[in-house]
């Protein structure tokens, strides 16, 4: 009321944005975990334990014939990182800061920054893991080699944006009705531990399993990742395009429902519940 506003440039408001953003990050990367150390090592700590468990998996069962010719815990990890950068993303943003939160009070806020910066700090958590995993093993164990690295890498920010992307659909309609949103996200992701094809080479799916897979934008960005790091894999029934075009189509429908729920929410939903 007794603020005196000043007029600012477009670029001001842009670097304001920008420096909110920033420090919403750091905040959501030290919420998870007081010592962002120790949170860091319990993230890679889950990599490695689902990179070792689908390993000895895959020993036991004799499946290690049908991968790619090539480094075959590299095949390996291409799926778990996807998988994991895609899920995390998802459950990073369908926790954001939601209209009514306490934050929201704060007016530079808005819901819109907290989407991003609880999408870009996934992003960071899963990129400084996968990086000092793969470093690790590369060091410790075998040399490994990636045929496109830009290509692999890029694979990982369509599967984390896909990810995002129905993390705010999700997110939008969590006050309308939390309960069934919470068991629909656990369906999701739960049923991507199959639907992503991050056990299967598609090329040598046949067409009936492969219509089982082919919908889904996750299991495009997995095999295509495997066209981008092995040298001998030329991926034939996945897209690039694919899980791009998905990934804007659910996030341009999440935007509108989170506008029209931010509009209709209110604080007493909470307290009837």
């Amino acid at each position: 009321m007794f603020e005196a506003r000043r007029p600012t440039t477009r670029s001001r408001s842009a670097l304001n944005i920008l420096e909110l953003i920033y420090h919403s990050i750091v905040r959501n990367i030290r919420s998870g975990h007081r010592n962002a150390l120790v949170g860091l090592i319990l993230n890679m700590l889950q990599t490695m334990i689902l990179v070792a468990a689908f390993y000895f998996m895959f020993s036991l069962l004799g499946v290690r014939k049908v991968a790619i010719r090539g480094d075959f815990l590299l095949y390996i990890m291409t799926g778990i990182f996807m998988y994991i950068t895609h899920i995390k993303a998802l459950s990073s943003v369908m926790g954001a800061e939601g209209p009514t939160s306490a934050m929201m009070l704060h007016a530079p806020m808005n819901t819109i920054i907290g989407i991003a910066s609880a999408a870009l700090s996934s992003l960071y958590i899963q990129v400084l893991s996968l990086s000092t995993v793969l470093y690790l093993y590369h060091a410790m164990f075998e040399p490994i080699t990636i045929y496109q690295p830009v290509g692999a890498f890029s694979m990982l920010l369509v599967a984390w944006f896909t990810g995002c992307a129905v993390g705010v659909v999700f997110l939008s309609l969590k006050p309308w009705a939390p309960d069934f949103i919470q068991v629909a996200s656990m369906i999701y992701m739960r049923a991507n531990m199959i639907a992503s094809g991050k056990m299967f080479v598609a090329n040598t799916l046949p067409s009936t399993m492969l219509a089982m897979f082919d919908w889904n934008p996750l299991f495009h960005a997995i095999d295509q990742s495997r066209g981008f790091a092995f040298i001998n894999y030329n991926p034939h029934f996945s897209s690039v395009s694919y899980p791009l075009k998905v990934g804007i189509v659910i996030l341009t429908i999440g935007l509108m429902l989170e506008f029209y729920t931010r509009r209709k929410v209110s604080n007493s939903w909470n307290a009837a519940r």
